[in-house]
């Protein structure tokens, strides 16, 4: 476009005063404001003293429009001097964006900057219309298909101009329809829950999931891809797709085209290369049986478990690649696995970066490869998990570059984004038999950026009130053991939740030291002192009465504490397969009043059913025991297990199973047993929403006095479902149950529910 502009004005000007050919004596350009006149020389290929005709004039004009500076250009010659004219185009001085929710003003600006528009930069038309162009299509990639993005330029002094950006963002289009053409083996339903994107529902106002986008649809069309080739369909193929809108642009219409093909099924699997591992050790990490369903999963799980696994012998870039053979007559495709382990690495060099707060100590005692040892992928990757478990960054990322001119020598450099790991929380919430509450807390989890976590709490409800302080130093030595301390204010009261009229008042300090066993397992020790101040009335229970007549109103308990724990599970809030298994001793040694000991066990296991829907089936037991040693014959009464409630036995008041009192309240147990069978579901409606799920589940559980014998005829059992919502507010759970037996004395909640800290 330049060179057509700049050949007119060079046709306009050489007519309008020809010349013939000169020797240059001086050049003068004239009309300059802002363009620094080296600039313009720059572009000439003439010089003072060179020889200058009218295509040279020509070719002049034509590079000086194609630099963009210029809406005019024009050479004239005065005896032997070449007089330039140029007429500057404007600078853009401001730009003003009105109407943008949906992105910041800060967006839309750098939009435009990715199109050369921005302030103090030459004003051109083409590039605004590119811009707004481009902004368009950022509000089409978001469903905004209505979006109406006028631009203003505004004439200003000094040869500048204002840009004024209206944008009328319009309604999100929601999807209408989804069809498939061309799907025999699938229903549309089995293929519309592959995908992220749906019609209208119940939900949608919540979960966005009937709004269009680009992206999403683009990962759909991949997860009905792969439900195909995962389930032996090799020769799927979406062969068209359309998206259609609305005349008022308000609903999008989705249709897909598919190729289904032929099923076929695993022929032969076989290896070829040079690897230093046994082939049947090869053999043995092959998730794909000869025989079976082709599925490209199984066939991408076995290249990775092998390079993996020549990963954990030094091969720091295996390449192994699967190489299908197709028999169209049978419906087979065998496949031969080319393996080239590589060259054995070494890591040279550990770097790290990112880390502005914390101390670099912190991150390297997580660091499992050692630097001058032998590449160890499995290393590797622990690395990335434990600095992720720290929860000091919001990104983790290693990598392992070559190290120039040494093929056999890696670099290991581990890049994290540190994330703000102070909190200060204040919080409302309420449960049945807690009633309502108030928390505040404040928190370092990386204190001084040493790794270490403080925290201060401030917890309220109608049955409990804490204030609590606590450190913990997880490397108080550079063995990994951990040191920590709490201190705390409790009043209690329990005729809130109808466990016996009668309050309580504690202060304590704790001590705790913890050590890793192994990567996943742990054990802790603990020393607490703590004194108890009891507040009675005529209304108090007997057993309360009874021990205030023989150890007065207060008490004092020491106690050593012991834990072991391991845990595989993926998730500490939505597990959906692993193990944990926990199991602690306490023990009240002398001064204590009572020498006691209280025992605890509790094991989970999570596996994901092997079903179209993401279900989890869990299975939770607890086991507490206590009781007394020393000649001591009986049991602290504030030492008893309680069950029944959202936690353990639903259906049931919270704490109020086992013995009763002559109040006729709980009064809680030295034995209790929890047994919980539960499966996971998500919501109707939520797709893959994280935040939520429903559960169908049957519980059973009891608790026995000191004085009392275990009968397992006594278990109180329930059915229901659930309801868990990680919420704006806070956690929440609404149960619904039904007790299959309820004793006499059992006091049942067909309704329950916590929400907010309690969770």
């Amino acid at each position: 476009m330049y060179a057509l502009v700049a050949a007119a004005f060079a046709s306009i000007s050489l007519a309008a005063q020809a010349f013939n050919p000169i020797t240059v004596q001086d050049i003068r350009v004239e009309g300059l404001q802002r363009t620094d006149p080296g600039t313009v020389f720059n572009y000439l290929t003439v010089k003072v003293g060179d020889k200058f005709d009218e295509a040279q004039a020509s070719e002049a004009i034509r590079a000086l429009f194609a630099t963009g500076f210029f809406d005019d250009v024009r050479i004239e010659v005065d005896k032997n001097v070449i007089v330039i004219t140029v007429e500057e185009r404007p600078t853009v001085a401001q730009i003003n964006v009105n109407g943008a929710k949906l992105l910041e003003k800060d967006q839309v600006k750098a939009a435009f900057k990715g199109q050369n528009l921005a302030e103090g930069r030459i004003f051109q038309q083409e590039v605004l219309d590119a811009a707004v162009n481009e902004l368009k299509q950022q509000y089409y990639a978001r469903g905004r298909y209505s979006v109406d993005v006028k631009a203003t330029v505004t004439k200003l002094d000094r040869n500048r101009v204002g840009v004024q950006v209206d944008i009328s963002e319009g309604d999100v289009a929601k999807i209408k329809s989804i069809n498939f053409v061309g799907n025999k083996v699938y229903s549309q339903d089995d293929l519309i829950s592959q995908m992220s994107l749906t019609t209208p529902t119940w939900m949608t106002w919540y979960t966005k999931t009937d709004q269009y986008s680009k992206p999403k649809f683009g990962a759909d069309l991949e997860a009905i891809k792969s439900l195909y080739l995962d389930n032996g369909y090799l020769n799927f193929a979406i062969e068209s797709t359309q998206v259609a809108l609305s005349e008022d642009k308000a609903d999008v219409f989705l249709t897909i085209n598919l190729r289904e093909g032929d099923l076929y099924h695993t022929g032969d699997i076989s290896f070829a290369g040079n690897f230093d591992l046994p082939e049947a050790e090869l053999k043995a990490l092959v998730a794909a049986e000869p025989g079976e369903v082709f599925s490209r999963d199984t066939i991408n799980k076995t290249t990775a478990a092998i390079s993996d696994r020549l990963g954990k012998e030094g091969h720091a870039f295996p390449n192994v690649n699967a190489v299908p053979t197709i028999d169209e007559a049978k419906k087979t495709v065998a496949f031969t696995f080319f393996v080239d382990p590589g060259k054995k690495t070494s890591v040279r060099r550990i770097n790290i970066y990112g880390n502005n707060l914390t101390k670099d100590e912190v991150l390297r005692r997580e660091v499992r490869q050692m630097e001058s040892a032998e590449y160890n992928l499995a290393d590797i990757k622990r690395t990335k998990e434990r600095l992720q478990q720290l929860d000091f960054f919001s990104e983790v990322n290693i990598d392992t570059p070559v190290v120039p001119e040494s093929s056999d020598l890696v670099d290991m450099n581990i890049n994290v984004v540190e994330k703000k790991t102070g909190n200060l929380n204040f919080g409302v919430g309420y449960g049945q038999g807690e009633g309502a509450l108030f928390q505040a807390s404040v928190s370092q989890a990386n204190f001084l950026g040493t790794g270490k976590r403080f925290s201060a709490e401030v917890n309220t409800s109608q049955a409990s009130k804490v204030l609590a302080f606590g450190m913990n130093n997880p490397y108080a030595t550079p063995d990994g053991v951990s040191f920590g301390w709490t201190a705390y204010l409790r009043d209690t009261d329990p005729g809130v939740m109808d466990l016996g009229q009668y309050q309580t008042q504690s202060k304590g300090i704790g001590f705790n030291f913890g050590m890793p066993t192994t990567e996943y397992n742990s054990i802790g020790l603990g020393i607490n002192a703590e004194i108890m101040d009891f507040k009675v009335s005529e209304l108090s229970p007997d057993y309360v009465l009874d021990y205030i007549k023989e150890y007065g109103e207060s008490a004092a308990i020491y106690s050593l504490n012991a834990n072991w724990a391991t845990d595989s599970r993926d998730s500490a809030v939505f597990p959906t397969k692993g193990f944990l298994f926990k199991t602690s001793a306490e023990l009240g040694v002398p001064p204590s009043d009572i020498n006691y000991y209280k025992l605890n066990l509790q094991s989970q296991y999570f596996y994901s059913l092997p079903t179209k829907k993401p279900f989890t089936f869990m299975w939770n037991m607890e086991i507490g025991y206590g009781g007394s040693y020393g000649g001591s014959n009986e049991y602290p009464f504030y030492k008893n297990f309680y069950a029944g409630g959202v936690n353990s036995v639903r259906g049931y008041k919270s704490g109020s199973l086992g013995p009763i009192d002559n109040t006729d309240n709980s009064m809680g147990g030295s034995t209790r047993f929890v047994n919980n069978f539960e499966v996971f579901a998500p919501v109707p409606g939520m797709k893959d929403d994280k935040s939520m799920r429903l559960s169908a589940f049957y519980d059973a559980g009891n608790v026995w006095g000191y004085d009392q014998d275990i009968n397992f005829g006594s278990i109180q059992h329930s059915v229901g479902v659930g309801f868990t919502w990680i919420s704006p507010i806070g956690p929440l759970k609404l149960i619904y149950a039904h007790p299959i037996n309820p004793s006499a004395t059992a006091k049942t909640e067909s309704i329950q529910f916590q929400i907010g800290q309690l969770f």
